[in-house]
């Protein structure tokens, strides 16, 4: 194996534009490992975690291009730098007639759109405040999709804002849809009046989705960052984001998306909702807690948020597009091919979020869940590379990103934990989430294909969730097709896959509403 690592001096580059070439480049031929990374400190330290860095890639400094490439043969190396260099060519854009340069500061891009307001910043983490704080003073709201930000100064940044009547989304916030236009990883969603605050981004995804697939849309979609809820940061951009909703005369429900916040947070939200005007739905997930009114409204699932803001705009209830005998019937078909000593369930999952709301659903209804992002801490997998009966796993947490894409662009890990799943005779069901939208996979179904092959081979129930609309890039309808055409069962979200396949691997045994379809959404 030959490993090389390749410094571009000064060269910064997007990490979400940087994953996306990783990607392209490990598909070559005898490629084994690709990495393109900013030379931080942190990347740095990840590499060399994952045995991607050398000498040279020592040398980086926090302003350079690190490209790690791994290969068989040296011309393979070759061939793969040559597809770098032709993907990083900087190429122009076009402003009505005239052609400019992108732009190297932001000072230089301000200029270039001054009506601009809103700045969308990925720089490593430690210059992010100093890039932020220029931005608010000149007005702008912020989406911060870097990571690695002190608890501190995102803090202070957000404080500041608030000052401002701005916002600020992250830091490490991923998905956001301000005026109709997708931020980071987000779907094609019509324009609608149901504005959503999240601090989760597949969470955010998932909700939109569902109220695109019901026919109708959201207003805004405004991101907060994981931490958000936090006791540190206090819910300011949720806060913020909730006051812009109820001015915004466009929006005419609020959903309100977010894991168990602190106690005194989660207390301050409501207490601020109370005394809103519009109907609230509120989705602290797997929480349940607070007095519900006639404009107030908790959902423990984000499938039951979605369909409660569904309700609420339609003011009328939807039909399940699957019935309930359907539902029993095409489970039975299906736990009919397993063998006896075939059991588990095994989620192979990209979005955290969605990953959270299989496993609260399937613990009401299967029991004990493991996990490498557990409900409770004696269920965290001891290597989570290795599952332990019912078992759903997070590919998106940093120790399987470190060094190399995020899943939902990148399949590898997930092909091969799912061929690894597959050689376990006590595997009944593989559960995944497939995400489309801008950001993710270009393909998914040929990708995910030999290793669904592989599972299918062994009689092994394959039950997955599409997260994405008619309008994503990735064609919604074509990858739902092909991905039946291998025998994929897809459900129309996420909660109802993970009932379905609890239904399979128990042979149909569940018993209950929360076995069933909730009010299953036109698909």
């Amino acid at each position: 194996m030959i490993l090389k690592n390749i410094v571009k001096k000064n060269t910064y580059q997007d990490s979400v534009f940087l994953m996306s070439i990783a990607h392209r480049v490990k598909s070559l031929k005898g490629i084994e490992e690709v990495s393109c990374l900013m030379g931080t400190p942190e990347n740095k330290r990840l590499l060399a975690e994952v045995n991607l860095l050398t000498g040279e890639g020592r040398k980086a400094e926090a302003n350079d291009l690190l490209i790690a490439i791994s290969a068989k043969e040296r011309k393979n190396i070759e061939e793969a730098l040559r597809e770098v260099e032709e993907l990083l060519v900087e190429k122009e854009i076009k402003r009505g007639e005239e052609e400019i340069s992108l732009p190297k500061a932001f000072s230089s891009a301000l200029d270039q759109l001054p009506d601009a307001h809103l700045v969308h910043i990925s720089i490593p983490g430690r210059y992010v405040r100093r890039e932020a704080e220029k931005a608010l003073e000149k007005g702008l709201n912020l989406f911060i999709f870097s990571d690695n930000v002190s608890l501190k100064d995102e803090r202070e940044l957000k404080r500041m804002a608030r000052k401002k009547d701005l916002l600020v989304m992250g830091p490490d916030c991923g998905t956001a849809i301000i005026n109709g236009i997708a931020l980071g990883f987000a779907n094609v969603i019509r324009r609608g009046n149901i504005g959503i605050v999240a601090a989760a981004g597949t969470g955010l995804q998932e909700v939109s989705c569902l109220i695109h697939k019901a026919g109708l849309g959201i207003s805004q979609g405004i991101g907060t960052g994981g931490r958000d809820l936090s006791k540190e940061i206090g819910g300011i951009t949720m806060l913020e984001g909730m006051k812009a909703l109820e001015d915004d005369p466009d929006t005419k429900i609020i959903v309100l998306i977010s894991k168990p916040p602190a106690k005194e947070v989660a207390d301050r939200i409501i207490k601020e909702v109370e005394k809103g005007k519009k109907p609230f739905v509120i989705n602290f997930l797997g929480s349940k807690e607070g007095e519900e009114t006639k404009r107030i409204y908790f959902a423990p699932t984000l499938e039951e948020a979605a369909d409660k803001a569904i309700t609420l705009s339609k003011e009328e209830g939807h039909k399940p597009e699957v019935s309930k005998e359907r539902i029993i019937s095409l489970a039975k078909k299906e736990s009919s091919k397993l063998k006896d000593r075939q059991r588990y369930i095994r989620g192979i999952f990209s979005g955290g979020t969605l990953c959270d709301e299989a496993m609260l659903i399937l613990k009401d209804l299967i029991g004990d869940i493991y996990s490498n992002i557990p409900l409770k801490p004696s269920l965290k997998l001891k290597d989570s590379r290795i599952s332990r009966k019912n078992s759903l796993v997070d590919l998106g947490e940093d120790e399987f990103t470190r060094g190399r894409p995020h899943p939902m662009i990148d399949f590898t890990l997930r092909n091969e934990r799912i061929i690894q799943e597959a050689e376990d005779p006590q595997t009944a069901v593989i559960l995944l989430d497939i995400v489309l939208g801008y950001g993710a996979h270009p393909d998914p179904a040929p990708a995910l294909a030999p290793a669904i092959k592989e599972a299918k081979r062994r009689n092994i129930s394959v039950v997955a969730s599409l997260c994405g609309t008619e309008g994503d890039p990735q064609n919604y309808k074509r990858q739902k097709r092909e991905l039946e055409k291998m025998g994929v069962i897809i459900m129309p979200s996420n909660a109802q896959a993970a009932r379905f396949a609890a239904l399979v691997a128990t042979r149909s045994m569940v018993k209950g509403r929360r076995g069933l379809p909730h009010s299953t959404l036109p698909n």
